[in-house]
């Protein structure tokens, strides 16, 4: 969800560990054998982690935060008025807890994809002792020449439908638009945020308000290194989000507290929405995408105020943010187009399958309107 204007650039402790970004497509030689070996050995590591220091839930566990444990105008952590300090922070860090695999749910899948896709693995986020492996996939067909899309998903770790539906993408359609489009697919952006189902990373920072030059975030840096290459090559870019009834019960309280501000009540809207940049408006293109996503789920109205999640509505289910401004993850290209997905998982209107299958027709949209 985009909602809040929270994020910092500064972080303690550990520092980004990154890999070389992928060098431009033509040139590029995989080492197939050295990375098959990194990703095995990771899956065996977090499996083994996840049995010896969690159980287990399902892939659509509840955040960690009990929305009714405390008031969403109070939040447990901090002195009202004041920004979090690194106890604070520690504090908040300490109920995180793990819930599900990325070596289960991400990696083992993405290692699946491998004999069909060219894989590679494009940078490491490590706090601590936890270190994940993040990934890209492409298609073996990268032609010169041919429109470039970037798909991105788990951005925010808790935003489940946004990497199932990435995954799914390469998976079921991938094939289909190899040799039209050269698309890259960047499907869990944040490791460490799906694992807990977390919006903020591990310094209690969010990454989709840390895609800025120089920004010292894991998640972001190791995202712009690998589409630097190719900045300036790509048509499109949509990067996949969910709007969750967790975002107002502790994440928004969370963020008021943790930069000392008071905590404003805001609604949910029931339903799908996309986020345009109001810097770089295209009516069509976003029209395009929600035309494909309505044969799959319901779209979100405006509210009394004709707005949703506090911007007013361009057009029904369109809003508008300034991206580079915000450092948002749809900035990171340079793309013409660019659209932000929210989906709205917790309607009693809708299933988490239905969400993905949003999430695919989404990026499958954008495929075929810059093969216009």
């Amino acid at each position: 969800m985009l909602l809040g204007q929270g994020g910092q650039n500064k972080r303690p402790g550990n520092g980004p560990v990154t890999t070389p970004a992928w060098p431009p497509w033509p040139s590029y030689g995989f080492a197939f054998q050295r990375i098959t070996a990194f990703v095995r050995l990771a899956v065996l590591q977090h499996r083994l982690v996840i049995r010896l220091n969690a159980n287990p839930h399902p892939m659509t566990a509840p955040s960690t935060a009990n929305p009714s444990a405390f008031p969403p105008s109070s939040y447990p952590i901090g002195t009202p008025g004041q920004a979090w300090g690194p106890a604070e922070q520690a504090q908040w860090r300490a109920r995180q807890v793990r819930q599900r695999s990325y070596a289960n749910d991400v990696l083992a899948v993405v290692e699946g994809l491998r004999n069909r896709f060219d894989v590679s693995c494009y940078g490491e986020v490590a706090y601590g002792d936890d270190r994940y492996p993040v990934h890209a996939i492409r298609p073996r067909q990268w032609v010169a020449g041919l429109p470039t899309v970037l798909v991105t998903g788990g951005v925010h770790g808790y935003e489940t439908s946004g990497v199932l539906g990435a995954l799914r993408f390469v998976d079921v359609h991938g094939e289909r638009y190899a040799g039209r489009v050269n698309w890259l697919v960047a499907p869990c952006v944040s490791p460490w945020g799906w694992e807990r189902i977390q919006r903020w990373n591990h310094d209690a920072i969010d990454p989709n308000r840390s895609f800025r030059p120089g920004t010292t975030v894991q998640e972001s840096a190791a995202l712009m290194a690998l589409v630097a290459p190719l900045r300036g090559q790509f048509a499109a870019h949509i990067d996949l989000h969910e709007t969750t009834d967790t975002d107002e019960s502790e994440y928004r309280p969370a963020l008021a507290a943790r930069d000392g501000k008071a905590f404003q009540p805001g609604t949910i809207p029931d339903g799908f929405y996309l986020v345009d940049d109001t810097e770089n408006l295209q009516p069509a293109f976003q029209q395009a995408v929600l035309q494909a996503v309505a044969a799959v789920t319901h779209i979100a109205p405006a509210d009394e105020r004709q707005q949703i999640i506090g911007s007013p509505v361009l057009a029904p289910g369109i809003i508008a943010y300034p991206l580079q401004a915000l450092g948002l993850c749809a900035s990171v290209t340079g793309a013409r187009y660019t659209t932000t997905t929210e989906v709205y998982p917790d309607s009693a209107r809708t299933t988490p399958e239905e969400c993905t299958a949003a999430q695919v027709a989404a990026v499958c949209a954008v495929m075929e309107f810059v093969l216009r």
